[in-house]
């Protein structure tokens, strides 16, 4: 498939996830799947995007376990960019859905270690909803305000250090105040 021909073909498939709840209303989860099948089927035998866009049409229709081993092997066999960095999100939410948090956080913090772009918050919220089922829930808060942080209007700073003291040993004192703290 050319680079016009693949071009037309990510679009399609953008269409189709666009429509993912319309086309299971018309469909059932099952046809959904068919209309991804069909596209992914359009790539070469092998291909880690095909294998990707099945894995996330299964994961987005309630399967994990179908979804688990075609993340996997979409990222053995070499899926870059974006894609890449969605499938390690998408089976370390999988895995945590099935009874593996840890084998989800260890995937997750080594995706935080290996680079940043637009996707670290969502990296950040499924890590600390697999340390939430491990009991760490301070941890996975923690995260979850370090993340939040940046976006607010006011409060950064108080917020961050609330973070901070979630997971500091043994502190129980609030976080320093400022000019805008809660």
């Amino acid at each position: 498939m050319g680079e016009h021909g693949m071009a037309d073909w990510e679009a399609r498939v953008a269409e189709v996830w666009a429509r993912l709840d319309a086309l299971v209303e018309e469909r059932g989860s099952g046809g959904f799947r068919a209309v991804i099948e069909e596209l992914a089927a359009e790539l070469p035998r092998g291909s880690a995007v095909a294998d990707f866009e099945r894995a996330s049409s299964f994961d987005s229709t309630g399967h994990p376990e179908r979804a688990v081993p075609l993340y996997r092997e979409a990222l053995r066999v070499g899926l870059t960019g974006e894609r890449r960095r969605r499938a390690v999100i998408q089976l370390a939410s999988s895995l945590r859905n099935l009874g593996h948090p840890e084998e989800s956080v260890t995937l997750l913090r080594a995706e935080l270690a290996a680079g940043s772009d637009q996707l670290d918050d969502a990296v950040r919220a499924t890590l600390a909803l697999a340390l939430t089922d491990l009991g760490r829930a301070r941890e996975g808060v923690s995260l979850l305000l370090l993340a939040l942080a940046p976006h607010l209007p006011r409060y950064q700073r108080s917020m961050a250090g609330y973070a901070r003291l979630l997971t500091a040993a043994g502190s129980e004192a609030g976080a320093e105040s400022e000019s805008d703290s809660v």
